[in-house]
C-alpha cells in the first residue's frame, strides 16, 4: 500500500507544469526617490485609487497581456486574473475614473522607463533585477519580502 502511495505521488508531481516549478518571484521597482512600498499600496496604485506615493506622482507600468510575469503579479499582488483586471479598467475608462496602465514588451523596457521617468513603477521577473535598481518589494515562492 505505501509503495502505491508513493507512486501516485511522484506520477502526480512528474504532472506538475514546468512553468509553476520555474515561475520566479517578482520584483517591484520603481523610482529612487520611492523609498518603501507596501502590498495594498501597490495594489491602490495598479487599480488606478492611489495616484501619489509619499508626496511623488506616480506612473505605474505593465507587462503585456497575457504575460507569465504579469499573470504572476496580478495574482500575487492584485489577487485577480487578467480578464478580472482588464474587466475592472474596462469599466474604469468607460465612466471617466482613468485608463490602465500602459504596457511594455520586455523586463529591459520596464527598468529603463522606471529607471528615465520620475515616479515610475514596474515590475519583472526576479531573475532579470540588475545591479542599482531600487527594489520596492519581492516576491519568492510564497511569501513577501520587503514587507514588515
Amino acid at each position: 500500500m505505501r509503495d502505491l502511495v508513493l507512486r501516485t505521488l511522484l506520477v502526480a508531481l512528474a504532472l506538475i507544469p514546468v512553468e509553476a516549478c520555474a515561475a520566479g518571484g517578482v520584483v517591484v521597482i520603481g523610482d529612487a526617490r520611492l523609498t518603501r512600498l507596501d502590498a495594498p499600496t501597490l495594489e491602490k496604485v495598479y487599480t488606478g485609487k492611489v495616484i501619489e506615493v509619499d508626496g511623488i506622482p506616480v506612473t505605474a507600468i505593465n507587462a503585456n497581456s497575457g504575460s507569465a510575469i504579469r499573470n504572476r503579479f496580478l495574482q500575487v499582488y492584485l489577487h485577480q486574473d487578467e480578464d478580472k483586471y482588464t474587466a475592472y479598467w474596462t469599466v474604469r475608462r468607460y465612466i471617466g475614473k482613468g485608463a490602465s496602465p500602459r504596457e511594455l514588451s520586455s523586463s529591459a523596457e520596464v527598468i529603463n522607463f522606471v529607471k528615465s521617468t520620475p515616479g515610475a513603477i514596474g515590475y519583472i521577473d526576479e531573475a532579470d533585477v540588475p545591479p542599482g535598481v531600487n527594489v520596492l518589494l519581492r516576491w519568492v515562492s510564497a511569501r513577501r519580502i520587503g514587507e514588515e
